[in-house]
């Protein structure tokens, strides 16, 4: 889907690297190597004090992803895994008028400046603001091309209500990719409310693009 994105998240499947270096050169970004759904608890927390950011934690406890102090920041945001090592950087444009659009590239920006392919942004993600489009449920459309404006031509769509943490990554036959969902307690007693949420990834999506999904969301819709 993304020719460019062809790397699995090494914090999920750090064990299965060196069996899938081949195919990660091979295939994009629909057809990675996850065989099953992975449900991932995402925590709108930093683990650094003072610093606004997420944790994400994976069904063994484990921290897999981590954003810290993106509010000093606010047109960059930088997506590590649990080493502190960065993932994907996303990046606001002040370009196109009123439509909040964030390019996202991989890596950290500023420190691949020996890669110039890598200073091209891997996709673009635009909130959905024409609420006369008949589309009352679409909150984000993916675009392959950052320049693509037509929304025939979006990669993926995000459906649903991040402000309720019910949201869906759909592609373009309208198929779920990822999903964003309540946290349930064990307890009727206990409730997590918005803070503290599951994102669900299914097979042969990247987990650490859905969760760059969550990140602008987060920033379109708080």
């Amino acid at each position: 889907m993304f020719p460019r994105f062809k790397f699995l998240s090494r914090a999920v499947h750090e064990e299965q690297e060196s069996k899938h270096d081949g195919e990660r050169n091979k295939y994009p970004l629909t057809e990675a190597t996850l065989c099953t759904s992975l449900t991932l608890t995402v925590w709108r927390k930093s683990l650094l004090i003072s610093c606004k950011g997420f944790t994400v934690i994976d069904s063994n406890g484990n921290l897999v992803y981590r954003v810290d102090n993106y509010i000093v920041h606010p047109n960059e945001i930088i997506l590590m895994n649990a080493s502190g090592n960065s993932v994907l950087t996303m990046r606001r444009s002040r370009k196109l008028g009123l439509v909040d659009s964030w390019f996202v590239y991989e890596g950290e920006m500023g420190k691949q400046s020996m890669n110039k392919s890598r200073e091209s942004p891997v996709c673009c993600v635009k909130k959905r603001v024409n609420i006369l489009d008949g589309k009352p449920k679409v909150q984000a459309y993916v675009y392959r091309v950052a320049l693509d404006s037509d929304k025939r031509h979006a990669a993926f769509t995000v459906e649903g209500s991040y402000a309720h943490r019910t949201c869906k990554v759909l592609d373009e036959y309208k198929g779920a990719v990822a999903e964003i969902k309540r946290k349930e307690a064990i307890s009727k007693d206990v409730s997590f409310g918005i803070e503290i949420f599951q994102l669900v990834v299914h097979p042969g999506f990247d987990p650490s693009f859905a969760m760059a999904l969550v990140l602008l969301l987060d920033q379109m819709f708080s």
